[in-house]
């Protein structure tokens, strides 16, 4: 099979929404591999050959993080923390009572911050919209923190990704295929580094809940 006539076939158009889409579902607190699809569209975008233009995955990442937080953060006011609960019924992996206990403690501590760097944060990036909503912070400042985080965390990835490709085409050969393979890899091993210590920081929170228990008993 012929990669770069394959890559060639594909119309930017499907690629924008494809970014958009994935990142708006995750921003939603749907689990997606919003980092992955982002990285990869921005290491096409850095292809000559190819017409998908960097600004456009920027935008569109942009405006899917934007769009699905604010839905995700209606759908949290609305339902409240019950919310959680049921999700963490149905789905124990990604809304455990460990995960949403460490993401409260973090939106305690840090506030609106929390939803500017939850983007760059793949447990907060699934949960700032809607947990923002159930505790009931302004919209106006939810929005301006989410506004902000999003275009920087899209175009500021879109960018540092496009002219590393860019740079990566002089000397890579075969370009179209090892680069996307290459930028898949990196996304795939930062995800999972965080997913890594997402689960210890759980950990060390159910130990200090548990002692805490125990002190009090």
């Amino acid at each position: 099979m012929d990669v770069d006539a394959l890559l060639q076939s594909i119309p930017p158009l499907a690629v924008y929404l494809v970014v958009g889409l994935v990142i708006g579902l995750e921003s939603l607190g749907i689990p997606l591999p919003g980092e992955i699809i982002l990285v990869t569209a921005a290491v096409m975008s850095s292809r000559h050959t190819l017409d998908i233009d960097p600004v456009g995955v920027g935008l569109s990442a942009a405006a899917g993080a934007i769009i699905g937080d604010s839905i995700g953060y209606s759908i949290g006011r609305r339902f409240g923390m019950s919310l959680f609960e049921r999700l963490g019924r149905r789905f124990p992996k990604h809304f455990g009572p460990g995960h949403v206990a460490l993401a409260r403690r973090l939106f305690s501590r840090w506030g609106v911050w929390a939803v500017f760097f939850g983007r760059f944060v793949a447990l907060l990036r699934i949960f700032a919209g809607p947990l923002a909503g159930a505790l009931k912070m302004q919209y106006s400042r939810f929005l301006a923190a989410n506004a902000a985080g999003g275009i920087v965390w899209a175009c500021g990835t879109t960018a540092v990704v496009y002219y590393l490709g860019v740079a990566a085409e002089k000397w890579l050969a075969r370009f179209s295929w090892v680069a996307l393979l290459v930028g898949g890899l990196l996304a795939l091993t930062v995800t999972l580094v965080l997913k890594e210590r997402t689960a210890k920081a759980i950990e060390q929170l159910e130990t200090e809940h548990d002692w805490d228990t125990l002190r009090h008993s």
